[in-house]
């Protein structure tokens, strides 16, 4: 497949969880496929900071976790065009899907779960997550995936072609 130069725009960004750096000319394709996942990304609760007495850790790891099906129902309609390759917006989302947010979903997700199930009567999900001895381990971590994340819109909004 061809590219026309004339939409072609030369993008070089630094990647979250230790992916490094990608440079290529990315066309209108990845472009439009960039701005897509940048909106996605920016608008969830899950890349905002949650403050001590803001929000519920279920929120935030559900909006996580439909980043999958919703990064990939972007990909699938760009098609091949956004590649699979270190260079390429594809590549770059497979990965920050497979090796950032695939190990900390699977970490925290069942581990919430359980304690969810001890939920008792009349507390509310917000008052018996604080009652959690992981919970501290869990806002920092979700912090630092957070600012991670924040490296992947920023990597994204260059791609786009917008201001971050």
């Amino acid at each position: 497949m061809e590219r026309d130069p004339a939409v072609l725009k030369k993008v070089s960004v630094s990647l979250p969880f230790g992916l490094g750096s990608a440079e290529w000319e990315a066309d209108q394709t990845e472009r439009h496929a960039a701005w897509s996942l940048y909106v996605e990304l920016v608008t969830r609760i899950s890349i905002q900071p949650l403050g001590q007495e803001e929000g519920i850790f279920r929120e935030a790891l559900d909006s996580l976790y439909s980043l999958f099906e919703t990064t990939r129902e972007i990909l699938k309609e760009a098609g091949p065009g956004v590649g699979a390759s270190h260079n390429s917006v594809g590549g770059i989302a497979i990965a920050v899907l497979n090796q950032g947010l695939r190990p900390f979903v699977t970490k925290w997700h069942p581990s919430l779960e359980v304690w969810e199930t001890q939920r008792p009567d009349g507390v509310s999900s917000k008052e018996h997550e604080k009652q959690w001895s992981e919970e501290p381990e869990l806002r920092k971590e979700l912090e630092v995936l957070g600012k991670e994340l924040n490296k992947y819109a920023q990597a994204l909004a260059q791609v786009a072609g917008v201001e971050n």
